[in-house]
């Protein structure tokens, strides 16, 4: 009884064994009597039991493998060190078991030797800015070497580039130059719009000045001319009126005295008074005499 129990147990565990479930995204290399049988792929899967075993479990996710820096010489003779990071797929997991020898370590080789030969057609200008040419060529080159293996490479990147330190010395004297440069460019051109903008002030201040002083001379001088007009409209007026009202010669005469009044109170010191206007006199003499008070001589209050 204890003998069929034990031999329960062993052909249970022994079937446990031979059963195998596959995850997702994951693939069994499946040999039978030591050769390749088949691959399973995600599910349930029965093997014999002596006679099939599991070669290799193969993931069939992107894997990101990051390589440690390699030195790679430039072609103007720059030593440098340089990492890359591969993106790389499995998509056939039985030629990746038995078509190469360690499959990674021959992409970190492959990836060493097909950097060096790029960079070696470059100078290091030109490998400091052709990244994504690198990339794009190290990429075409890794996926047609590799598809024999049973592998796709989607995507290579150049990680870092580590140039000597004394050329990276060099490259940060060269940029803190070309900045310097370029403040003084920018600078320069600053102080060359101000000096601009200043003359252009002061030129149109200087045109507004101009215009003001025309105007305010316009002005005064169209002011005078309506003075004028009509200091002579009035004048007409004047004459009009004597006119019309038939003033005889002695009003007129003594309009032409108050006129010679007026004339005497400027700042002249000397006043000629022609030989027509001596009759003023004689009037005036007249008129004075015809108001004196006969009593005491004095002319009559009003």
């Amino acid at each position: 009884m204890d003998f069929l129990v034990i031999l329960l147990i062993i052909i249970i565990v022994f079937v446990i064994a031979c059963v195998k479930v596959v995850p997702q995204a994951e693939a069994y290399v499946v040999e039978r009597i030591g050769s390749y049988y088949e691959t399973w792929h995600n599910g349930l899967h029965i093997k014999l039991p002596f006679i099939d075993r599991v070669s290799q479990r193969v993931t069939l996710k992107e894997v990101v493998k990051d390589f440690v820096p390699q030195p790679v010489i430039t072609k103007d003779n720059v030593t440098m060190q340089i990492d890359t990071v591969v993106y790389y797929q499995i998509t056939d997991p039985k030629l990746y078991t038995y078509g190469v020898e360690n499959p990674i370590i021959a992409i970190e080789n492959l990836t060493a030797t097909t950097l060096r030969n790029l960079i070696g057609d470059l100078e290091l200008d030109e490998t400091l800015t052709s990244r994504d040419i690198i990339n794009a060529k190290m990429r075409a080159i890794l996926d047609e070497a590799t598809d024999p293996w049973g592998i796709k490479v989607n995507r290579v990147e150049v990680k870092n580039i580590i140039p000597p330190r004394d050329i990276q010395e060099a490259m940060e004297k060269q940029m803190r130059a070309e900045r310097e440069r370029r403040e003084k460019i920018l600078q320069a051109e600053g102080e060359k719009k101000s000096s601009i903008l200043i003359a252009e002030g002061e030129k149109e201040s200087a045109i507004l000045r101009a215009e003001a002083s025309r105007e305010s001379q316009i002005r005064v001088a169209e002011g005078e001319a309506e003075a004028l007009l009509k200091l002579r409209q009035a004048e007409a007026e004047g004459i009009r009126l004597l006119r019309e009202a038939k003033a005889d010669k002695s009003v007129l005469a003594l309009k032409s005295f108050e006129a010679l009044t007026n004339v005497a109170n400027g700042q002249a010191t000397k006043i000629i008074i022609p030989s027509e206007l001596q009759n003023i006199a004689a009037l005036a003499t007249t008129a004075g005499e015809m108001f004196k008070d006969p009593k005491n001589g004095n002319h009559p209050q009003a």
